[in-house]
């Protein structure tokens, strides 16, 4: 009779133990999304050294113009602009890469990054200020990290919490690079940096529509490149960014600093078919002195690009350079396979180091007129 009891009770009370057990398998649950959740909400500091990391390896790939005059003038313009950001107080870096290719990269955490192709291209300061200004909105919005986020694109494992940080975010880079540099931002988040550009040129005094004059240039210079190719190549189309620009920016009236532009820099641009490129996962894409670059003309044919992430000890400097893979970051959209992105580097990837007051920013600044 005891065992029939017992037995009765048991099974009374199935429904509920089960109904119990769900709960708290639903509350687990909930517990290990928001733990995936926080994981993805990575601290400033962790951005800048991702950053940082990923600056050093861009550096690599292209190397660096070693021209105090060019890197002080562009820090000027760029220092304004960034002020007049969300994130004034992260520590902008700005930096001229050794190139012909017409490019601009920006890494988290406010290291921006224009070839001196793209200062050739550009006719005044403030297509200058529009185009690190569109670089810079990828940065203050935290375009990539909140893309990767919001599309649960990477896949956390149990072991990769707060406790094995490092893991996480290695991960983490891996799928920013493939983004940013395979994929695009979105329209989105495109048509946002083309806004930030705007809002941040009106509010220093330059022409608000300069980056639609800019863009407009490299469209036509790119008219007969049958690949996606360079610097904001794509997504969206090209004309149709334009002509929202022009119209977003079309009210105010503003200033070019065309003379001042033109007495610091004196590049000119390079026809898109005499660029230099390398081939697309040589060593040569690392920039060493030590390698022998595999140059060609433009429009000599080309290798499929060979797809691959990264992580952060891959960013970092490796014994041999040779060694190193031929990724870097960018913004602006998918860049392609064209020979600004496959263009030929420098050789030297070390910083100039570049110190600016706030009396010269006060005084450069009352230079936009």
């Amino acid at each position: 009779m005891k065992f029939w009891i017992v037995v009765a009770m048991l099974a009374a009370g199935s429904p509920a133990y089960a109904q119990f057990s769900g709960i708290i398998n639903k509350a687990q649950k909930a517990q290990e999304q928001k733990q995936k959740f926080d994981d993805l909400n990575i601290t400033e500091d962790e951005e800048i050294t991702i950053g940082s990391d990923v600056s050093l390896k861009i550096r690599q790939r292209f190397g660096v113009v070693q021209d105090p005059a060019v890197h002080k003038y562009v820090t000027l313009v760029g220092t304004l602009v960034a002020l007049q950001t969300e994130r004034p107080k992260l520590p902008w870096t700005f930096i001229v890469l050794d190139t012909d290719g017409v490019n601009a990269f920006a890494s988290p955490g406010g290291f921006v990054h224009i070839t001196r192709g793209a200062l050739g291209l550009i006719r005044n300061e403030a297509e200058l200020a529009a185009v690190l200004g569109h670089e810079m909105t990828h940065v203050a919005h935290k375009h990539t990290v909140n893309a990767i986020r919001k599309g649960k694109a990477v896949e956390i494992g149990t072991n990769e919490t707060l406790s094995n940080r490092g893991l996480f975010l290695d991960k983490l880079a891996n799928k920013a690079y493939e983004m940013v540099l395979e994929n695009s931002f979105d329209r989105g988040d495109e048509l946002d940096a083309d806004t930030g550009s705007i809002a941040l040129s009106q509010k220093l005094g330059y022409v608000p529509a300069s980056l639609a004059d800019f863009l407009a240039r490299l469209d036509e210079r790119n008219k007969d490149q049958a690949e996606q190719n360079g610097l904001f190549a794509s997504h969206p189309a090209m004309k149709e960014r334009i002509e929202k620009i022009r119209k977003a920016g079309a009210a105010p009236a503003g200033a070019l600093v065309a003379a001042r532009y033109t007495s610091t820099i004196k590049y000119q641009p390079t026809e898109i078919t005499k660029i230099a490129v390398v081939t697309e996962g040589s060593a040569g894409l690392t920039g060493s002195t030590a390698e022998k670059k595999d140059d060609k003309p433009a429009d000599a044919k080309k290798e499929e690009p060979k797809k691959g992430g990264f992580g952060l000890s891959a960013l970092k400097k490796s014994a041999g350079p040779e060694k190193q893979s031929a990724q870097v970051s960018a913004s602006g959209g998918a860049r392609g396979v064209g020979p600004d992105r496959l263009a030929k580097g420098g050789a030297n990837p070390n910083p100039v180091k570049v110190t600016v007051s706030a009396a010269e920013l006060d005084a450069f600044k009352k230079g936009i007129a």
